[in-house]
């Protein structure tokens, strides 16, 4: 009699990428909720409870919730969330060039660190599953404690709550990856090659990456670094002059001073100079959302044209689930999951 062989087939791998969270409706209720699990993580605000809490819940969860459902409705697509949406999309066909590397060996699963689908959920779903080996990658290729560090967190969180703990692999940060520094210099020159090149009117592009408290890079936070460097890798494949591209930061919130330029003024400076084109691209951003849709293709846009109105604004969409992307995030994930998974080239 033959010995009993289990079945092969089932993947014992799995990739779990993790973005930051959106509200599950663009109604203040949902916006609460959101912002509430937001905002409590001491990764995102690292100031003590006694002195942050009231200002959370006495001020900013009464007034800021109907404030974003408005602006959350402005972007809305009809599948949901865009950032939900983008990176489903992202997961769904990286799990299909995948299938194609590995012959199924590997499945592709996606979270959010904040709201649903949960990040813990997700993980012990995995587990629950059947799944051994789990390489769990947030979608930031900057690293910084506000966003890779705390999408860590909830995983070994979740581990030390279980019995049976996988194999966890990490990948920390992509900043300087070939794949994704191609992904970006591709994905720019398909944009150029439909609207024209900013360069041929004396025109600007400007990479804004979602900014930090300045006191983080003082305390040895890495951020800052890591996205001048992936701005410059780009801008040197791309043979941009100096004064041909810039650096600036997004998204500030609260009254402590951010790291700088920050880009709405510096945006509208370029407008006020009489630079005739500005492009903006949001290189930290893998999937587009509130903060580029609306923040940069809508209020930064009218800034710019208000300080000049016979210019041109132009921002260019993240990779969203690009081909150029799925590229990149195909070779990254082989070559962190070498040793567990095989596949050809």
């Amino acid at each position: 009699m033959s010995a009993t062989r289990e079945t092969p087939d089932a993947p014992r791998a799995a990739i779990l990428l993790i973005n930051t969270g959106s509200p599950a409706a663009p109604e203040a209720g949902a916006v609460r909720e959101y912002l509430a699990e937001f905002l409590s993580d001491t990764r995102v605000i690292e100031l003590p409870k006694w002195k942050w809490w009231p200002i959370l819940h006495g001020i900013i969860l009464r007034v800021r919730p109907a404030k974003s459902a408005e602006r959350y409705r402005g972007v809305w697509l009809p599948e949901g969330s865009p950032l939900i949406v983008h990176t489903e999309r992202t997961a769904a066909r990286l799990q299909a060039a995948m299938d194609e590397r590995t012959g199924g060996a590997v499945r592709v699963a996606w979270a959010m660190r904040y709201g649903r689908p949960a990040a813990d959920e997700v993980f012990r779903g995995l587990v629950d599953s059947g799944i051994e080996r789990v390489l769990v990658m947030p979608l930031f290729a900057q690293y910084a404690a506000q966003t890779s560090a705390a999408c860590l967190d909830r995983i070994f969180e979740t581990a030390l709550t279980m019995r049976s703990v996988p194999a966890i692999r990490t990948v920390r940060d992509y900043h300087l990856d070939e794949g994704y520094i191609g992904a970006l210099v591709e994905h720019l020159r398909n944009f150029w090659a439909r609207e024209g090149d900013p360069r041929a009117t004396g025109g600007r592009l400007v990479m804004s990456f979602h900014g930090i408290p300045a006191k983080s890079s003082e305390l040895g936070d890495v951020y800052e670094r890591h996205c001048h460097e992936t701005a410059a890798r780009l801008a040197e494949r791309l043979m941009l002059a100096e004064d041909e591209w810039s650096v600036c930061f997004q998204s500030r919130f609260g009254r402590d001073e951010w790291l700088q330029p920050y880009t709405l003024p510096f945006v509208e400076g370029l407008g006020r100079e009489g630079v005739a084109r500005v492009d903006v691209i949001c290189p930290g951003f893998a999937a587009d959302c509130l903060e580029t849709i609306e923040e940069i293709g809508d209020e930064l846009k009218r800034a710019y044209l208000t300080a000049n109105p016979t210019g041109t604004f132009k921002y260019i969409p993240a990779l969203n689930a690009t081909d150029e992307a799925i590229r990149a995030y195909t070779e990254i994930a082989m070559r962190e999951l070498s040793g567990w998974v095989s596949g050809k080239a």
